[in-house]
């Protein structure tokens, strides 16, 4: 146990029960916007695809149907803007959090090398580098970073926690710097369906790597976009040289999506109408949460896409969270995702529409 505990921190959800248990109390019952799991159905077609392939007996493969690749390129040509990718350019993965725990591993990252992610950040980032024994440094700016040792550069774009978007002209600059210093480029962007006030880039558009895909990967997922985190399904696309080497890691590690998922994800990547409705219900949730906090005294900054509210009343994120919680709200505070975050909140509009209704009169009575 103490021999885990030296490589990993402290698990951070484990230290939001106590507030929880607070939220729990009031006599409406908690909202609980700490986690941003989708709560709305799968959609019926993606349920359908699913049943009609569970009589699947057989192991899939870890690369993935020839259907399920169509599928990947086909959407990486439509929704990215990349061009020539062909079945090489795409590996599917048992959802992203896997990938990003463990990617600095399956690359053969160790002591002495490096792995840089943004200052305010999913915890996930800094666990990858732990589990690998590489070192690991925060950034504001990536190309500000001494380059020296760095061989894995994380984007999150839009952010987790903040909904912030790198504007194509950023993720231009930082390309151009990675490759000058041999830099792989890892960009996380399962957020980029769910943008609100910028439309996000991801790192393959052409515009930002030249038509090439050369030192560069994407991290996309159908998690939010399509409620299917429950089955675990997100893919990786980009360099063919790098996709190769951890296609024939992950073969060895046995890392592959269940048989019936995969047929799931193909349909689901086909279909743009269920995540238009499902933005249409995220959006109406968001507006309705924004306009109650700014009311009861906060600020929102950034939060131009994602899933989340980037909240602050300018005091200690436990006491934010404190006063929530004696609403009955619970959200997570902004120090979990590092310590820039000290004086935010993350609020997360993945509720149902009468729990957010909840959640509005709370904040507007409070």
């Amino acid at each position: 146990m103490s021999a885990v505990s030296d490589r990993l921190p402290v698990f951070p959800w484990d230290k939001l029960e106590p507030y929880k248990a607070t939220a729990a109390a009031h006599a409406d019952g908690i909202v609980d916007l700490s986690v941003g799991t989708p709560v709305d159905p799968v959609p019926e077609l993606i349920r359908k695809a699913l049943v009609d392939a569970a009589d699947s007996p057989g192991y899939p493969t870890v690369w993935g149907t020839a259907e399920l690749r169509d599928a990947l390129v086909g959407w990486c040509e439509r929704r990215l803007g990349a061009s020539g990718f062909t079945h090489r350019n795409v590996l599917p993965t048992v959802g992203s959090k896997e990938l990003v725990a463990w990617l600095p591993t399956q690359l053969g990252l160790g002591p002495g090398d490096k792995v840089a992610y943004p200052r305010l950040a999913y915890p996930t980032y800094e666990v990858g580098a732990r589990l690998a024994r590489a070192d690991y440094v925060a950034y504001d700016d990536p190309t500000e970073l001494d380059p020296t040792g760095i061989k894995l550069l994380w984007l999150n774009s839009p952010s987790n926690p903040t909904g912030r978007v790198l504007t194509k002209d950023e993720l231009i600059r930082i390309v151009a710097w990675a490759r000058e210093h041999s830099i792989l480029v890892v960009s996380d962007e399962c957020y980029l369906e769910l943008g609100w006030e910028a439309e996000p880039v991801s790192v393959l558009h052409p515009e930002v790597c030249g038509g090439s895909y050369e030192g560069l990967i994407a991290v996309h997922s159908l998690s939010k976009r399509s409620n299917l985190a429950g089955y675990r399904f997100a893919f990786l696309a980009g360099d063919e040289n790098h996709l190769y080497d951890l296609l024939q890691i992950r073969k060895h590690g046995g890392m592959m999506t269940a048989a019936p998922v995969q047929a799931a994800a193909a349909v689901a990547l086909g279909d743009d109408a269920h995540v238009a409705e499902q933005r249409a219900r995220y959006a109406a949730r968001r507006e309705a949460l924004r306009e109650a906090l700014t009311g009861h005294g906060f600020r929102i900054e950034h939060s131009e896409a994602s899933l989340y509210l980037w909240a602050t009343r300018d005091e200690d994120c436990w006491e934010t969270v404190a006063h929530l919680a004696s609403l009955g709200i619970l959200v997570a505070p902004g120090e979990f995702y590092g310590e820039a975050g000290r004086t935010f909140v993350r609020v997360a509009f993945t509720a149902t529409d009468e729990r957010v209704a909840a959640a509005v009169e709370r904040l507007r009575k409070g």
